[in-house]
């Protein structure tokens, strides 16, 4: 990685933010204190094509530590947090999993987290990031590091997937692949020197640490970088960060940008004028809720144009489509029963009866091909034929970590089989949804988006917070939605939620779950898992509300 770059530059700061006091620190200043803790690590026996697990909160420290890793020539593994405290038990096993599976040399912990992680026979050393940052001794400088001679093909990065539709698989990230999707990044966005970049996404996932911190870590761009939580818990104070710091890109998922609409609707004195790439990606984008956005920010300076959608996978290291900076969202609009049953985009007025309005997601960015096939028989589409999507390039994955067996389903004559479903328009992207989650129902192919999203905003279902799959009893399919309430009236909820449904998709749902606050299952990024929760309703493990 390209880290001495941006040092030699003598340019460029990050500057932690959260509860407390602004931090800034030079990216020489912790350029020069990632060298000590690379001493560090080679004094621990961290030899180049060494994996380090990692595990913190979002911190000065743990940047650090990620830069020192790879100044050491080995890989990072940066671990998930506890996000959500009712699955405590859950992340202890699967930290542990991620942690053995990843073949982790060593394993650096915040001191607030080593008690997750008590050792046992077998397992790595742990060492404590504070211990390793400045617990006095030859720690403290970098006397003794040795820059070693790094292999491009060599993996940088071991990024575990979210775990969205299935177990979460170790994607290997060479530092060749990551370098070529940061420079793609960069051409795409249009970086420039003067750029300020605004994160509070987690590290231990592709947008946060590759398309915010790594870029801008490679190329001594300004960032003002948050925790996740400190977002959560005030979504309003992103909005800040960006007025403060004068913060011209940034990015979220969809939910978040919901968040922050609301957030600006009581807001005042924010100056959003610098604002020029706000990218929403990482889950399906509704694009009400990039308008509502817009229409929020207006008054405080945003240009409506700055806000758009992209996509962007794991296995691909991040960046797949981008569209032109300051073009705004755009979006296609489609004749859903079409889509359905014929798997065909078929344009549409907005005001017809069957409309679907998708995203466009921009064109494929630098280094990368993408292509739409007939998944049952391998051959091309034309145009807004839907298929899947398949991607070669640059920036793809060599494959899945100690998963040799998972080449053959990944990969199609040496594209990427990414499972899901979309199609083209001008060269433009059209994601519909999961291969797999497609429910099917009469012959008639249901987006589990649709009915989610419908769902979302009924009286007494708490907003991002259902789950719609198919069952297949008797060899016939039929549509099951989990949703969480707060509300006593649970008839009152299922009358209303399947009046929504009917009133959207045409048909009522075989049957309407209500369960408890906080218990729907979601990966480590606050993706819904809709194949656990699917598994948790045939096995009757729903949390009842």
């Amino acid at each position: 990685m390209p880290t001495r770059i941006a040092a030699a530059a003598a340019r460029g700061t990050v500057t932690f933010v959260g509860a407390g006091a602004p931090e800034p620190v030079s990216w020489a200043g912790l350029h020069a204190d990632a060298r000590a803790m690379a001493a560090g690590l080679q004094r621990r026996g961290v030899d180049p094509g060494d994996h380090v697990a990692l595990l913190g909160p979002t911190s000065r420290p743990l940047v650090t530590a990620i830069q020192a890793t790879w100044l050491a020539g080995a890989a990072v593994v940066v671990l998930p947090l506890p996000m959500r405290l009712g699955s405590i038990e859950e992340f202890v096993a699967q930290t542990r999993a991620r942690v053995l599976g990843a073949d982790a040399k060593l394993v650096l912990v915040d001191s607030d987290l080593a008690a997750f992680l008590a050792p046992e026979e077998g397992d790595p050393p742990m060492v404590m990031l504070d211990e390793l940052a400045g617990g006095g001794g030859d720690d403290t400088a970098d006397a003794g590091f040795t820059p070693p001679e790094v292999d491009p093909t060599s993996l940088a990065i071991l990024q575990f997937t979210s775990g969205s539709t299935s177990d979460p698989k170790g994607v290997m990230l060479p530092h060749a692949q990551v370098c070529a999707n940061l420079d793609a990044i960069a051409s795409a966005a249009e970086l420039v020197d003067d750029d300020v970049l605004v994160s509070w996404l987690p590290l231990y996932h592709d947008m946060g640490l590759i398309g915010l911190l790594t870029l801008a870590m490679t190329t001594g761009t300004d960032l003002v970088l948050a925790a996740p939580q400190d977002f959560m818990a005030s979504p309003a104070r992103w909005m800040q960060w960006m007025s403060d710091f004068g913060g011209t890109a940034t990015a979220g998922p969809n939910f978040s940008y919901a968040l922050a609409a609301r957030a600006l609707r009581r807001m005042e004195g924010l100056d959003l004028s610098r604002w020029r790439v706000g990218l929403n990606g990482a889950e399906p984008i509704d694009p009400a809720a990039v308008e509502a956005f817009c229409d929020a920010g207006a008054r405080h300076g945003l240009d409506p144009r700055s806000v758009f959608c992209a996509f962007g996978m794991a296995e691909a290291t991040l960046a797949v489509t981008f569209p032109e900076p300051m073009a705004g969202m755009r979006t296609d609009c489609v004749d859903l029963d079409a889509l359905e049953a014929d798997r065909v985009a078929r344009p549409v007025a907005l005001d017809a009866p069957s409309a679907r309005r998708l995203a466009r997601l921009g064109t494929a960015v630098p280094g990368i091909e993408i292509r739409i096939i007939d998944p049952s028989t391998g051959t091309v589409l034309p145009e807004r034929g839907v298929g899947e999507l398949e991607i070669r390039g640059t920036s793809v994955t060599t494959g899945y970590y100690r998963r040799p067996e998972l080449d053959d389903q990944i990969f199609h004559e040496g594209w990427l089989r990414t499972g899901d479903l979309a199609y083209l328009v001008d060269d433009e992207l059209v994601v519909c949804g999961r291969i797999k989650d497609v429910i099917i129902v009469g012959g008639r192919n249901l987006f589990p988006e649709d009915v989610e999203r419908a769902v979302a905003d009924v009286d007494g279902v708490r907003a991002g917070n259902v789950i719609a799959f198919g069952v297949d009893r008797g060899g016939k399919e039929g549509l099951v939605v989990v949703a969480e309430t707060k509300s006593d009236d649970h008839g009152g909820v299922r009358n209303r939620v399947a009046e929504r449904i009917r009133s959207v998709v045409g048909l009522g749902p075989k049957e309407i779950v209500l369960v408890q606050p906080g218990t729907l299952p979601k990966t480590s990024s606050g993706k819904l898992q809709r194949s656990l929760c699917r598994t948790r309703y045939l096995t009757e493990a729903l949390a009842p509300a």
